[in-house]
């Protein structure tokens, strides 16, 4: 992480930075005074950027429980007359949209920023979802960086834009803009000595007609603002035969696939950092010049389908468009589908051209795996070694299988999800968003009266658990509804960086916390629940057993800490093959330890017909050893 250039306090410098950390650096040139998250991909680290900053720049920094509890905090700052930032993953938005509707009636004081964090192929998320959209549907304006430089420049111009319009404005990066690095010119760092003001006389509220007119006023003065906007630019011939309108980074890739056809010189580029709402006098000066416009963009036709509707109403039947809904900008899965690249578009616009387009001196892309099919090792995703969700998973499969009436698994939002592939032994049956587990739990364990008599397990984790989860926790013990939830307690949220939750002794910004026992809040709502270390796998199975065949809510904490954070620093226990032990094929296993059990350092040597454990990978947890049928796999403790 470029920590010295984030801070770097003399301006005109230029640094390398990520695109995350661009965001983290714009927030910072714009004073910003309060920043909350929830943790996940792609947009972890510009928080987790922030937060080490904090007292360095006298900032507030938070890993909220979850996006709508981070927005209300930072409008609550906003409010106030502080700058505050937001910071959504994947998805994120979705949680919070209850609330982001009435911010956006009600309006904010101090410049508020929201970066919402698409990924486009889902590359690092259940599903890939274009939060324009809910943007839209919600009035709140957009900007849209097309790289790392943009990144850091329109975070720090949101907030201006923000406190001129008194409205949230959301800056959309996508997957490629925020994990990508680029070199940044830094501008002044602003240390602004604003004190937070909130009185008896102010209003901040979201009650009646009156308001709804006031935020189409606002959204009507944004557009005639984002025609100016220096984010919106042209290039390529005076006189172009045709127009390319791009966002994001779109548009860097509109720009190279001109170049690998040779059409620069016919074909010009609109980009469009600011795509909602549209600079419709700027996008009608430049349609009125040509007679086809093509439009990039990820993911959905957003842009597409709001600059046709403009066009319908101002230049009818005058200008022919391609795009996603013509079906002539599509990638490998189809229009609408995955990410766009320079090859996807140079293909997309050489088809619309005329232009024969082959990359490199490979046709596609399936010859080019073809080329690589037999020297490529099969490669899955798979739980880390020694993580203890492969334990808890071995556990849950065997006490199902003892229990024998085919117990349904409901799964969440985490590293778990892996649950639903053979690196957790295909268990999980559903998994939708954060905390959707425990809700359909919840309805299932209540379809007994119509002959449902299954048992029913839902996995969730400690992250998770404060997420999203607690809401549904108390309406199942209102409704007695029978099932058994199993919290896969790693002690952190792992899956994104080992961001620190309520159930942990420090915050964001390193301090002490006040934390908050899961186990005090399963109490207060009313429920039975144990505790259970998973590495003790065979203790683990009887337990499971034991409270599958209960009734009534109920809980089970597994709880044991990511081996990641377990080991850093520390003597790892060692574990070994004993090789006059281990009698390979021989034992009828089926090869258990690799083939079955498939942790990553479980691995079978070929050349000696023996297990082997691979000690460059092993974390040193020793669950195989105590599942190895001929007791071949020993430990060795770490002094």
């Amino acid at each position: 992480m470029s920590l010295a250039g984030v801070c770097q306090e003399k301006a005109g410098v230029k640094v390398a930075l990520t695109g995350n950390e661009a965001i983290a650096r714009g927030a910072l040139e714009a004073g910003v005074a309060y920043a909350a998250s929830y943790p996940g991909s792609p947009t972890a680290e510009v928080l987790g950027t922030l937060s080490r900053v904090a007292k360095q720049f006298n900032l507030y920094a938070e890993w909220s429980v979850n996006e709508k509890v981070a927005m209300e905090g930072v409008a609550a700052a906003s409010f106030a007359g502080l700058r505050s930032l937001v910071v959504m993953k994947a998805d994120g938005l979705n949680v919070a949209l209850d609330f982001a509707g009435a911010l956006a009636i009600s309006g904010c004081r101090g410049g508020m920023v929201m970066v919402l964090g698409d990924d486009p192929n889902a590359h690092s998320s259940v599903r890939e979802e274009d939060s324009r959209n809910l943007c839209k549907a919600k009035h709140l304006p957009v900007l849209e960086p097309s790289s790392v430089r943009e990144a850091m420049e329109m975070t720090r111009e949101a907030f201006a834009l923000s406190e001129e319009l008194e409205l949230p404005v959301v800056v959309r990066c996508v997957t490629r803009v925020c994990h990508a690095s680029g070199d940044v010119e830094l501008g002044e760092l602003v240390r602004p000595e604003r004190k937070p003001d909130f009185t008896r006389e102010n209003r901040v509220i979201t009650f009646g007609i009156k308001l709804h007119a006031g935020q189409e006023s606002k959204l009507a003065r944004a557009a005639h603002l984002v025609c100016d906007s220096a984010f919106n630019s042209y290039t390529g011939p005076e006189n172009p035969e045709r127009l390319v309108i791009a966002s994001g980074p779109c548009y860097m890739y509109a720009q190279e696939a001109l170049e690998m056809l040779g059409a620069g010189g016919t074909t010009g580029i609109l980009k469009l950092g600011t795509t909602w709402p549209l600079p419709e006098a700027l996008l009608l000066e430049h349609m009125e010049r040509v007679p086809e416009v093509i439009f990039a963009e990820e993911v959905e036709p957003f842009v597409e389908d709001n600059v046709m509707a403009l066009a319908a109403g101002c230049l009818p039947g005058k200008v022919r468009f391609y795009g996603k809904r013509s079906g002539h900008v599509a990638g490998p899965a189809g229009p609408g589908i995955g990410e766009l690249d320079p090859d996807v578009l140079a293909a997309s616009l050489g088809n619309i051209l005329g232009i024969n387009y082959s990359p490199g001196t490979i046709d596609n892309k399936q010859e080019a795996l073809s080329l690589l099919e037999d020297k490529m090792p099969d490669r899955e995703l798979a739980f880390c070694a020694g993580c203890p969700h492969r334990a808890s998973f071995w556990a849950v499969r065997a006490a199902l299988e003892l229990d024998g009436r085919g117990g349904i698994v409901l799964g969440d939002i985490g590293c778990y999800t892996l649950g639903m592939a053979r690196t957790g032994y295909y268990l999980l049956q559903t998994v939708h968003c954060m905390g959707a587990g425990i809700g359909l739990a919840g309805g299932m364990g209540n379809l007994s009266r119509f002959g449902f008599d299954k048992p029913v397990v839902t996995l969730v984790g400690d992250s998770t658990f404060y997420h999203a989860a607690i809401p549904a926790l108390i309406n199942a013990r209102y409704h007695n509804s029978n099932f058994m939830c199993i919290i896969l307690d790693n002690e952190t949220t792992a899956m994104t960086g080992h961001q620190p939750h309520p159930g942990r002794q420090h915050t964001a910004m390193g301090e002490p916390a006040h934390t908050v026992p899961m186990e005090d809040i399963i109490r207060g709502v009313g429920m039975p629940y144990i505790v259970q270390d998973p590495y003790d796998v065979e203790a683990s199975i009887e337990v499971i057993y034991d409270l599958l065949r209960q009734e009534g809510p109920r809980v089970l904490i597994l709880r044991r800490s990511c081996v990641l954070a377990a080991v850093r620093g520390k003597q790892k226990d060692r574990v070994y093959v004993n090789e006059d032990k281990c009698i390979g094929d021989s034992c009828g296993c089926g090869r258990f330890c690799s083939r079955v059990f498939a942790c990553p350092a479980n691995v079978w040597d070929a050349e000696k017909g023996r297990a082997r454990i691979d000690e460059a990978v092993c974390n040193g947890c020793g669950v195989c050893a105590s599942l190895c049928p001929q007791g071949a796999i020993m430990v060795e403790r770490g002094v």
